[in-house]
């Protein structure tokens, strides 16, 4: 049976050591911070947030609070589901905060 030698086994900790370090970096990187609230997010039924409506004059128009996601449509549309009801908003200024 071949043996290792000593600085064939450094090599491999420090190659471990090395993989480690980077891949804390990458992880407690903000892009990693989002990417795995939005993992939670998708599997837990949103996050607790408030979504206030405005129109362009700056008049509240509507508020929204609880667990939930939202979704933006290309055509400038925000959708979400609140208390088992469907709600999209067309139009206005929408303000998205998370609690």
């Amino acid at each position: 049976m071949k043996r290792r030698n000593k600085s064939s086994k450094l090599t491999v900790v420090g190659f471990i050591a090395v993989v480690a370090i980077i891949a804390g970096i990458v992880l407690s990187s903000q892009t990693a911070r989002r990417w795995f609230k939005d993992i939670a997010s998708d599997y837990t039924g949103g996050l607790n947030r408030t979504v206030t409506v405005y129109d362009y004059n700056g008049n509240k128009i509507e508020s929204y609070s609880g667990k939930f996601d939202v979704e933006y449509k290309s055509d400038g549309t925000v959708k979400f589901d609140i208390d088992g009801k469907r709600t999209t908003i067309t139009g206005g200024i929408i303000i998205n905060q998370e609690e």
